[in-house]
């Protein structure tokens, strides 16, 4: 006897199938990984046994979770891509990333820690991300809003760790405001003309004052207190003289 599926238990069953993915991304995210399967049914409000059948182990349960994320991340990205000017399309896709991707580190590093992933559906899910990344970062540096140095590579680095910085801030807005101004680092910079060297300001007046400046003999600067001026007590007048004078 052959069972007829019909149109709506279908769509129950598509229902339930997003409900768990749901509920199961929002416990990996908050758990840990070593949340039951009964916990994330409960939290659907399904029971196990509709778990099971359409994840029949959590590493199952666990790659759909991810593979959703990827392509709900490549849907935005390519929704941006059609309405958006391409700099505003690029940096609004990027923490649109960073946002829904902090809570879910317990994910990433299953994937970068087991030698089986990625597994064909998952790296399917990753191509496409990449490359709906990559072209959204081509189209921002041809409108001259990003750096030209900048790499698909270098713009993942940035994200991980915008996300990593977001979820170490309890307070939310204020880390929005940080992940915000780190990739603002990638915007051309039109009034920087030399790389410019992170130095003790102080140091470096002292290191400008290296020779007197009445007689022009060389100095010892000192690591500490006022910077010296003069090589000593007669060039130290003669100036104070000159001032005087003027």
């Amino acid at each position: 006897m052959t069972t007829v599926i019909s149109g709506g238990d279908r769509a129950d069953a598509r229902r339930n199938r997003a409900r768990v993915l749901a509920a199961a991304g929002k416990a990996f995210a908050e758990r840990g990984l070593d949340v039951p399967l009964g916990e994330i049914a409960r939290r659907a409000g399904v029971g196990a046994g509709t778990v099971y059948r359409h994840f029949p182990s959590k590493q199952a349960l666990l790659e759909a979770v991810f593979v959703q994320h990827l392509n709900d991340l490549v849907a935005s990205g390519e929704r941006r891509m059609a309405r958006l000017a391409p700099t505003e399309a690029f940096f609004t896709f990027l923490l649109d990333v960073v946002e829904r991707t902090h809570g879910r580190g317990h994910l990433c590093d299953v994937v970068a820690a087991d030698a089986s992933w990625p597994r064909p559906v998952l790296a399917a899910s990753a191509l496409r991300f990449r490359q709906v990344l990559t072209a959204l970062l081509h189209a921002a540096q041809r409108a001259g809003g990003v750096r030209a140095g900048i790499a698909p590579d270098d713009v993942v680095s940035l994200t991980v760790g915008c996300a990593a910085m977001l979820a170490a801030r309890r307070d939310r807005p204020a880390g929005l405001v940080l992940v915000r101004l780190t990739l603002d680092g990638l915007r051309p910079s039109s009034d920087v003309t030399e790389p410019a060297e992170f130095r003790d300001a102080s140091g470096v007046r002292r290191a400008a004052a290296a020779s007197c400046e009445e007689c022009g003999a060389a100095l010892t600067v000192r690591p500490t207190g006022r910077p010296v001026r003069y090589c000593g007590a007669t060039c130290r007048q003669r100036a104070r003289r000159r001032r005087l004078a003027d």
